[in-house]
């Protein structure tokens, strides 16, 4: 066993110690990292490509575009009559010798055929086991005749930490003392109380889940359909199989969810 993140005699952490706390973190796959513009690709000419600026990992070896600048990958004309599929890969490479890392974009040309192109091969790696050549697909290049056609981005934008909170349900329990109003339906929560609960202000929420119970052994009668949310009196409501009486105080315990779209 050895210390990574203190110090030592000598200079002792290694990239590859590096990537292996990042593929804890990150994840061991390939994703861009939210930042800059997220390596957003613009086709400026059918044989050049600007990739902006951003930052990705892959099998926890992080690389990027600066912020407010841009990479310009030159591309191969297309052949008329012909279709094709090239791939844009983010290639590592290490110095078996002098053991220096670096990455680079590489286009790989695929094979032009009269129709069903398919993406060229490319050299997947194992940086873990020390392998010298590393390539990520970051984007397919599709041509018909010497037009490009298509940019398909082939990573996903990993959410970050604030994104990732915004997502968790949010869930507020407890105990509310309501009053009868002699009909099925009683107010459990307006949607002001709500939106103080949860600091949301989305008036229609169906992602609201409210369930109740009678606590107190009382008339209540059992809850038939739950819940029901009315846009005009903007409040939650509970129906319930039986009538309560008017102007009788119930107690109800409750749970309320505000589960995030997660889409």
């Amino acid at each position: 066993m050895e210390i990574v993140s203190g110090l030592g005699e000598k200079p002792h952490v290694t990239s590859q110690q590096f990537r292996q706390i990042l593929e804890g973190t990150i994840g061991q796959k390939s994703y861009i990292v939210t930042s800059g513009e997220n390596l957003e690709p613009e086709l400026a000419a059918n044989n050049l490509l600007k990739i902006r600026s951003g930052m990705m990992s892959h099998h926890g070896n992080v690389s990027s575009v600066k912020i407010g600048t841009y990479d310009e990958v030159e591309l191969t004309n297309g052949s008329q009559g012909m279709k094709r599929i090239d791939l844009v890969v983010n290639r590592y490479t290490r110095n078996a010798e002098t053991n220096i890392e670096k990455n680079e974009w590489v286009v790989i040309m695929g094979t032009p055929v009269a129709s069903n192109p398919v993406a060229p091969a490319y050299t997947v790696g194992n940086l873990q086991k020390g392998d010298l050549v590393d390539d990520c697909p970051v984007f397919e290049l599709h041509y018909d005749g010497i037009n490009v056609t298509e940019v398909k981005k082939m990573l996903s934008v990993l959410p970050n930490v604030a994104e990732l909170n915004s997502k968790i349900p949010k869930i507020k329990s407890g105990t509310k003392i309501l009053q009868g109003t002699g009909n099925r339906y009683l107010e459990l929560f307006t949607m002001a109380e709500l939106e103080e609960m949860f600091g949301v202000s989305n008036t229609d929420s169906p992602n609201y889940v409210i369930y109740a119970c009678n606590a107190d052994d009382s008339a209540l009668g059992q809850i038939d359909n739950g819940i029901a949310y009315t846009t005009d009196a903007k409040a939650w409501m509970l129906w319930f199989e039986s009538n309560i009486t008017s102007g009788k105080n119930v107690r109800i315990n409750y749970s309320v969810t505000f589960n995030p779209d997660i889409s």
